[in-house]
């Protein structure tokens, strides 16, 4: 099976379309974050989700963790999908699907050992995707996302085969590597951002260039 493709970081209704064009299944919309790049403000998060159509997925990307911050999140972004970047409360979970029952619940996994094997087993009971990244939340100032960096795939390959839920990989994809990305991991989705961007824009030929790969794998 093709693997679904979010494009992450998108900044414009006009990058929304260029990746719908091109083929893309969700659009990240990336909220306040203590660090990395694509962050814009909610209003125009907000303004985006209201021009994406169905099917495609919008997802608001937040690093909030309390679940009344993340409910007032969602609600003023209106996107279908929140992907949390970091570790939340169990309850939070059961909060979101009382309050939200029809919003899809994304966990980020941040591949670091295997103790992030045995997080996203758990997780994969409680959420509708789960997405595996290489940042680093331990850091004084956390890395939660856009890092660009490749993590250790065979961990991930061991996440997909036991987690309970869809899995999307992100993490230093782009088109060279990608086809080895869908063979060694297997996932449900591919996730990036800075490999289909120059100075910072979403680039037409380099969309046209990973799709074409993803094809090709």
């Amino acid at each position: 099976m093709t693997p679904r493709v979010k494009i992450c970081c998108i900044s414009s209704t006009e990058e929304a379309r260029m990746a719908i064009d091109h083929g893309a299944a969700a659009l990240g919309l990336v909220a306040e974050m203590p660090s990395g790049p694509g962050v814009i403000g909610d209003e125009l998060i907000a303004e985006i989700a209201a021009q994406i159509p169905p099917p495609v997925a919008s997802f608001l990307l937040t690093s909030r963790i309390d679940p009344d911050a993340i409910l007032e999140h969602v609600r003023s972004c209106r996107t279908n999908t929140v992907q949390l970047v970091d570790a939340v409360a169990s309850g939070v979970y059961d909060r979101l699907r009382k309050d939200l029952p029809a919003l899809k619940i994304v966990q980020v996994i941040h591949v670091i050992d295997d103790d992030s094997i045995a997080e996203a087993r758990g997780l994969s009971k409680k959420v509708d995707a789960l997405l595996l990244d290489s940042g680093n939340p331990t850091l004084q100032v956390k890395q939660l996302g856009g890092t660009g960096r490749v993590h250790d795939w065979s961990l991930s390959r061991r996440i997909v085969e036991e987690a309970r839920c869809p899995v999307f990989l992100a993490g230093g994809i782009n088109r060279s590597n990608v086809g080895r990305a869908i063979r060694e991991v297997r996932p449900y989705g591919l996730d990036l951002c800075s490999s289909v961007r120059s100075d910072h824009k979403l680039d037409a030929d380099k969309l046209r260039g990973f799709f074409g790969a993803v094809k090709a794998a």
